[in-house]
Formats: structure tokens, C-alpha cells, sequence
């Protein structure tokens, strides 16, 4: 547990006698502790112990609270790192600014990798909360759980449209005003093939991500106006089936087999035809 918490802090710019140092502080459970029993506490040499210390003032991380000798108590986690994150904030602004003359001009046409659970959802906080007029989204509920605070802000926004095609059973979930609008995928909400792993979201019609979370969380994000017209385009088509199932899904079965399967498996690849029998039963042959 030290371990992860020493590297997330590091993360966020702490060496590392200064993590040590700050978990030890907060261990002491309020109680002011000198730099020599801090030193002592947490294996950091002393001569280190008091330069990390002066850092940790400057972070707010650690307060001084008593002279001759002088003592020190921990910040509350939590007001440390708001403090942290408005500082982080300010100077990222600031930056931006200072870099905008570099930017190039020509620059939505990439598609931008992302690695790690951790960015990856960070940046799908992000497009929400930037959203304007238009959240389209693909996903399954499992998934759209991680966002529902965000989706709910979002979704107070005026003129906002949130359009939601859901692998799951329960689309009152996720209304949570007259903006959004939920559609059981195919009107039956299973999910289907390698494919449906897939989180993907439009925001107002000019940036979209979409994820792979089967074996590695990877996505890829643009503002690609190909891309992003192509991802628009496989919402929009599977609103339309989900309508279309909603109001002839027995004739569709009856011609097509249960879940499309007579379409689906003259399509699918061996791997998403193992996938296909394994979700459903249904034979593949």
C-alpha cells in the first residue's frame, strides 16, 4: 500500500523522500513531530529529511507548528491535493498560453493513443465536462457507471442533448433529465462480439473517443472530421435499429434468427464467433 501511494505521489511531483515523508507525518495522527523523529520514522537521512520538509511547506503538504525545536503535522490529504490541483491548474493555463503560438495549424486530422485506465478516464471527464450542445455515446452500463456524475452535470447544461445507445437492461438509469435519451441496443441490450468491450462518445459532433477495454485499456481520440463523422454515423445506425427492434423485433428474429445471427456469422471472424456462442448458446453452424 506505501508502495502505491509513494509512487501515485511521485506522480503528481513528489521525490521520494518527500511521499515518505509526508506518509509519516500523516501517521502521526495530528501529533507534531520533529525533523529528527521524522527522520528516524521514516528512513530518510536527516540532512535530506530538512530540504524535503522546506519542499513539503512550500506544497502545503506540511505545516510547521511549534519552534525550538521545530515540529511539523501533516495538511489533510484532501486539502493538500485540491491545493495541488488548483496550483497544477493555474500553471497549466499559464502554460497553454505561453505555447499557443506554437501550436500548428493543422492539427485535428491525428488520432491520439492513450494508454492506462487512469488517462483514459480522466480524459472522458474531461470531454464531458467541456461538452456544449451534444453527448453521443455507445457503451454498456458497466462502463457508463464510472461517469454518472459527470453525465448528470452535463446533462443539466441548457440546449444539451445526451444520446445514449446502452448494452444493458435498465434505461431509466441513465435518463436523469428530458436531455437524455437512452436506447436499448437491438432492444435487448446484450452484448455482442468482441466489439461491444467498445466505450465510444461523440461531443458536440467534433470530438470523440472510443476504448477497448477487453485486454489492455487502450483508446484512440481525434477530432478527425472523418473519424469523428464515422463514429457519429455508428451511433446514429444503431439508434436506428435499437427504434426499429423496439417496434418489429420478433419479425427481425423470425427472418434473421435470434440476435442476428444469420447476418452475424457470415461476417464474423472466428474469434467473434466463439465470443458470439459463448454470450448467447446459440449454434454457430
Amino acid at each position: 500500500m506505501d508502495n502505491d501511494v509513494i509512487d501515485h505521489l511521485k506522480f503528481l511531483g513528489f521525490t521520494e523522500y518527500e511521499a515518505r515523508i509526508y506518509l509519516e507525518t500523516l501517521r502521526a495522527d495530528g501529533s507534531p513531530k520533529t525533523a529528527y523523529e521524522i527522520s528516524k520514522l521514516s528512513g530518510v537521512p536527516r540532512s535530506n529529511t530538512y530540504n524535503a520538509l522546506e519542499v513539503l511547506m512550500r506544497k502545503g503538504a506540511v505545516l510547521p507548528v511549534t519552534e525550538g525545536p521545530a515540529s511539523y503535522i501533516a495538511a489533510a490529504p484532501r486539502d493538500m491535493l485540491n491545493s495541488i490541483a488548483a496550483q497544477t491548474s493555474v500553471v497549466c493555463d499559464r502554460v497553454a498560453d505561453c505555447l499557443k503560438n506554437f501550436t500548428p495549424r493543422v492539427q485535428n486530422q491525428y488520432v491520439w493513443v492513450l494508454n492506462g485506465e487512469d488517462i483514459i478516464e480522466a480524459k472522458i471527464e474531461q470531454l464531458l465536462s467541456s461538452s456544449k450542445e451534444s453527448i453521443w455515446i455507445k457503451a454498456s452500463d458497466t462502463v457508463l457507471r464510472k461517469h454518472t456524475i459527470a453525465l448528470k452535470r452535463a446533462a443539466k447544461k441548457k440546449n444539451m442533448r445526451i444520446m445514449i445507445v446502452l448494452f444493458g437492461k435498465d434505461k431509466a438509469e441513465f435518463e436523469f433529465n428530458r436531455n437524455c435519451q437512452v436506447y436499448i441496443h437491438e432492444n435487448d441490450g446484450t452484448r455482442m462480439g468482441k466489439a461491444d468491450n467498445l466505450f465510444t462518445i461523440v461531443v458536440d459532433f467534433q470530438e470523440m473517443i472510443t476504448v477497448n477495454g477487453d485486454r489492455q485499456y487502450i483508446a484512440a481520440h481525434t477530432k478527425s472530421k472523418t473519424i469523428v463523422t464515422m463514429a457519429l454515423s455508428l451511433i446514429r445506425h444503431d439508434y436506428y435499429m435499437a427504434e426499429i427492434f423496439q417496434k418489429f423485433g420478433d419479425q427481425i428474429s423470425q427472418e434473421f434468427g435470434q440476435y442476428l445471427a444469420k447476418l452475424r456469422l457470415k461476417v464474423y471472424t472466428k474469434e467473434q464467433t466463439e465470443s458470439f456462442h459463448e454470450i448467447t448458446g446459440l449454434p454457430t453452424s
